[in-house]
């Protein structure tokens, strides 16, 4: 093992450790303490609206199709999101029937080790009822932890149109918050219209993620150095496990584009399992040589770097400006430098910090 493999190893774990989400590989060796300082994700909605749909097509590549066959949850069901993914947390799936304040449940201490709530309303059915219970979970929670944030997942809206899809989104929303301000909670819950029939749940469970990231702004402005310098039109850090995007630059993200880019991910993934694995390897067939260029039909190239064995730097940009495409990997190894340097001065930091406390 060289020296660049000792730097690659350190850094990844590092990397792990500083967004608060633990080590790969640490799953069945965590002590209960690691595991609970995990982030946790509540999935909170009344019954059959989807919750468990999610999450099994978001982290376990279920099918949608499959979901149909699912049974409806009786009880309390937590995920270790940890497995070989660079997004690892906690998500817990409460029953639609289970009173979550329910003075048997010691909610104050699960609501403090809680980092965000999605509550998952069914668009295709009566609202009502739903926004009666997302108004008392937000009020009881905020009381207890300020700092959660709430998403509202306006779900299955497969079945609705673009234009009922809005009316919906709109009506949910007002109401919500005017019920919030009428009880003086100065509480703003995130929407976002959602289907597991589409990219949109991954889009708003990227959303999600993204608010318990600390380091967020500075990959951002780090993406947005990369594509100004680059010419560029838009760029994700995408997790290759699950193509939840991490972050991305400041200019508006375009379902479409997302689809592509996260198409593409599965694409290099296919291939390198076919042709880049020997017959007794197993894995994804993603390395630090994991890298590809597609030229589309309408002038754009998609452009793929690995970051580490978790992210994946996925582009999208004109033709014409791939001219210079040395130019855009000698920038890539720039913002990959970047990124490394962030993370292993905060985690030098954090042991001399650690030192001091001893």
């Amino acid at each position: 093992m060289n020296e660049n493999d000792n730097y690659n190893e350190e850094y990844e774990s590092s990397f792990l450790g500083d967004m608060g989400y633990g080590e790969e590989g640490q799953v069945d060796g965590q002590s209960s303490s690691q595991i609970e300082n995990k982030p946790k994700i509540f999935l909170m909605g009344l019954k059959r609206s989807g919750k468990s749909s999610i999450q099994k097509v978001v982290f376990h590549k279920m099918l949608p199709n499959e979901t149909l066959f699912l049974e409806s949850t009786s009880k309390v069901v937590k995920n270790d999101i940890s497995n070989s993914s660079f997004v690892q947390f906690q998500i817990w799936d409460f029953p639609g029937q289970v009173d979550f304040f329910d003075p048997t449940f010691d909610y104050e201490h699960i609501l403090n080790n809680c980092g965000a709530i999605v509550f998952v309303i069914d668009a295709q059915d009566e609202i009502g009822e739903a926004l009666q219970k997302l108004h008392q979970t937000i009020v009881k929670v905020y009381q207890i932890n300020p700092n959660i944030h709430f998403e509202v997942f306006i779900h299955k809206s497969d079945g609705l149109s673009d234009d009922h899809k809005i009316d919906k989104q709109r009506d949910i929303q007002q109401k919500a918050t005017d019920e919030l301000l009428d009880a003086n909670i100065m509480v703003h819950p995130s929407f976002y219209v959602t289907s597991i029939y589409d990219h949109s749940i991954f889009e708003a469970f990227s959303k999600v993620i993204q608010k318990l990231i600390p380091q967020l702004p500075t990959l951002e402005n780090l993406l947005d150095v990369f594509i100004s310098r680059s010419r560029i039109e838009k760029a994700f850090l995408v997790d290759v496990v699950s193509k939840i995007y991490v972050a991305t630059d400041n200019t508006p993200v375009d379902m479409q584009t997302y689809e592509l880019c996260s198409d593409m991910i599965d694409v290099v993934i296919d291939v390198s399992c076919i042709y880049g694995l020997k017959e007794e390897e197993e894995g994804l067939g993603y390395d630090q040589e994991s890298h590809s260029v597609i030229k589309l039909n309408n002038g754009m190239v998609l452009y793929l770097r690995e970051v580490n064995k978790y992210l994946a730097l996925v582009c999208l940009l004109r033709e014409s400006n791939f001219d210079k495409h040395g130019l855009i990997d000698y920038n890539f190894l720039c913002f990959k430098k970047a990124i490394e340097e962030v993370f292993s001065r905060r985690t030098a930091t954090r042991k001399k910090i650690t030192k001091k406390s001893n």
